[in-house]
């Protein structure tokens, strides 16, 4: 007798997104009936004929050689709320993949790369004053580009690994949605809005934002050559911490930015240690490398240690540049939350570990509210 994903691949094959919980058979083909009873890992694993895309895309596309194109939507969208998601399953189907290539999807990204940019915003505000709103508009929508550009290049460079990892196999240019050079014409169009925004701002930071093009662009193959990728990608993450003090500034005081340049670099450090977790068997099997097949049983230990440098050079960072009791208060919150991490995430559980990652973007925010409230308490010396 015929196994249940052998029979599902032959009724039709060209399933090519399924939902990542349970799916009752009578939502798919009735022809099916109770056969339609196993995960996505399963489908993806067992039968080739099916792909998926996130938890985070709630439908099934049923291609032609099943019948007519249809779109079931889970039971969770039927409740508004506004989410990146809804937009791009809103948009017309040939723009979907660009926007799923930009991880428009999934903005945990851009806020990781946003963050540091408000604190040093903030940080360089005038004492008595909130920071500068067009400052923080600028930096937002550039997070937006430049993560997108980055995500972009990331998948040209890595297309064919992507093609053997479980949670990257049905990215859009993996799974052949996107040619290489259409995704080079999008990168053109998003590097060009990129310039356009950097180009409102002081020479000064107009030159130090081009430079880290060289850590953009590159990031991708540090994976290939070394076991510590993550520190190539705080590097480049947080330019930000530069560029905002800069821009409200004139230029960089190395006293202060510096330290919360290298405290942003190892949060990332930390995060993105715990989302490598995420993929450390397939990583093992295709030879890529990543601090969580570096620190290996012993990550916890190292994120420990990598924890207390990050909020020593907050501090300091905070110290130069005369924060009061607000921003310690939050810095013991964050330190609080970070520490909860590293303690509760269970290592090999990837939704664990997802989880912990995205729980990151409400650290940022503490922080940021925090460096606001002491500048806006402060008094011109």
């Amino acid at each position: 007798m015929l196994s249940n994903k052998l029979l599902a691949k032959f009724l039709c094959p060209h399933i090519t997104t399924c939902l990542s919980t349970r799916v009752p058979a009578s939502f798919v083909l009735p022809t099916i009936g109770n056969y339609f009873q196993s995960t996505q890992k399963d489908y993806l694993q067992e039968s080739r004929g099916f792909k998926y895309s996130s938890e985070s895309q709630k439908h099934i596309i049923l291609k032609k050689q099943c019948g007519s194109l249809s779109r079931i939507p889970n039971e969770s969208n039927r409740h508004f709320s506004f989410s990146t998601q809804k937009i791009v399953t809103a948009a017309p189907q040939h723009i979907q993949p660009y926007l799923r290539l930009i991880r428009l999807d999934k903005p945990i990204g851009t806020w990781l790369l946003y963050w540091p940019c408000t604190w040093s915003i903030a940080m360089a505000a005038t004492p008595g004053h909130l920071p500068d709103l067009k400052m923080l508009t600028l930096f937002g929508v550039g997070a937006l580009i430049m993560r997108g550009s980055g995500c972009i290049i990331n998948d040209m460079w890595d297309r064919d690994f992507d093609k053997k990892v479980t949670r990257t196999v049905t990215r859009p240019i993996a799974a052949g949605e996107i040619s290489r050079f259409e995704a080079l014409v999008f990168l053109g169009s998003q590097l060009t809005l990129g310039l356009a925004i950097l180009l409102q701002l002081n020479w000064y930071s107009v030159i130090l934002g081009t430079t880290s093009m060289l850590f953009v662009t590159t990031y991708p193959l540090a994976k290939r050559f070394t076991y510590w990728p993550q520190i190539v990608l705080g590097l480049t993450f947080n330019y930000g911490a530069l560029l905002g003090w800069s821009a409200v500034r004139g230029s960089c005081d190395w006293s202060v930015v510096l330290p919360l340049y290298l405290s942003c670099i190892t949060w990332t450090l930390i995060y993105d240690t715990i989302y490598a977790h995420q993929d450390k068997s397939d990583d093992m099997r295709i030879g890529v490398k990543s601090t969580a097949l570096k620190f290996g049983d012993q990550t916890k230990l190292w994120l420990a240690g990598s924890s207390v440098f990050m909020f020593g050079n907050l501090a300091l960072s905070g110290y130069m540049c005369d924060q009061i009791w607000p921003y310690y208060t939050a810095l013991a919150f964050t330190m609080l939350h970070v520490a909860n991490q590293i303690y509760s995430v269970d290592l090999n559980n990837p939704a664990d570990c997802a989880k912990k990652f995205l729980s990151n973007a409400k650290l940022g925010a503490v922080m940021f509210f925090g460096i606001t409230l002491s500048n806006l308490l402060r008094t011109v010396s």
